[in-house]
């Protein structure tokens, strides 16, 4: 990863014995073939964040989750990157099964005039700001019929077998739309190479996940008797604790929507609600 005043730079470089793809219409859904991801949510609050796939034919999908699909979505595919630059390099050959391929890259160049659309102060970043990223590998098994590659199927169902995925950041499920898991973005105002900063936590995030357990709870509670508990009791929220803190939960709520709020530290409250965005106030 890299960034400047004008864009956000990710580059990748797959291992792979079989570079094969099939989609060339922008906007397929691209990670029906083996593909490269990456999601990006410059505020941190899970909602509003962007995802670009690219597969080795260079074929691009981008759009904007307005939440993640547990909570509703949508996805908005019409959301087009305007100055997105992305390209691949296969080394091998491309759709030939009869040899071993090395593998194929990945370069992909996001202008921040639209990832601000959804940062905070709707800005770029600027040095020692941190965003939530992740970065997908979806790999398909194949093997070869009729001379092409084909994914294989599970002789039970008939059904092509599960992709295999990679992320930078593991998020403990196979799931990439939980953007409370992706990695810690910090920028440097260094020079590539030579940046001595160290990342800084904040703090405020183990409040958020403190929240995030309750709202998992909430999930949980509402699947089983079909409305969001209305006591903060029924989410047993005594066993979550917040270091350094004092943690302790209020909640507002009907059978449909609640708020849970707590405070943080230097002196803000943190909130997460029933679609599972979270925000500070002051």
């Amino acid at each position: 990863m890299l960034w400047d005043a004008e864009r956000f730079y990710v580059a990748a470089e797959m291992e792979e014995p079989d570079v094969w793809a099939t989609l060339t219409g922008r906007d397929s859904v691209v990670f029906n073939d083996n593909d490269f991801e990456v999601f990006v949510d410059p505020d941190g609050d899970t909602h509003a964040y962007g995802e670009i796939e690219i597969n080795a034919l260079g074929t691009v999908w981008d759009l904007m989750l307005l939440g993640p699909y547990r909570d509703g979505g949508p996805a908005i595919t019409a959301w087009d990157i305007a100055g997105l630059q992305a390209a691949v390099d296969v080394v091998g050959t491309l759709n030939r099964p009869l040899d071993r391929d090395d593998g194929w890259t990945v370069e992909i160049a996001v202008p921040w005039r639209v990832l601000a659309e959804a940062a905070a102060g709707k800005r770029p970043p600027r040095p020692g700001d941190q965003w939530r990223v992740n970065f997908s590998r979806v790999a398909w098994q194949v093997e070869t019929r009729d001379g092409r590659y084909a994914k294989r199927l599970d002789p039970v169902s008939g059904k092509a077998l599960a992709a295999d995925n990679w992320v930078w950041s593991p998020q403990g499920a196979i799931d990439m739309h939980m953007p409370e898991r992706w990695g810690y973005v910090q920028f440097s105002g260094a020079d590539a190479g030579t940046a001595t900063e160290r990342f800084v936590e904040d703090l405020n995030e183990r409040v958020k996940w403190a929240l995030r357990r309750l709202y998992y709870r909430q999930r949980r509670f509402r699947a089983a008797s079909g409305g969001y508990a209305d006591r903060l009791a029924s989410l047993g929220p005594a066993d979550i604790r917040v270091d350094g803190l004092a943690f302790a939960p209020s909640m507002q709520a009907t059978r449909d929507l609640y708020q849970i709020s707590a405070r943080g530290f230097g002196g803000v409250t943190v909130h997460i609600r029933q679609d599972g965005r979270t925000w500070t106030t002051r």
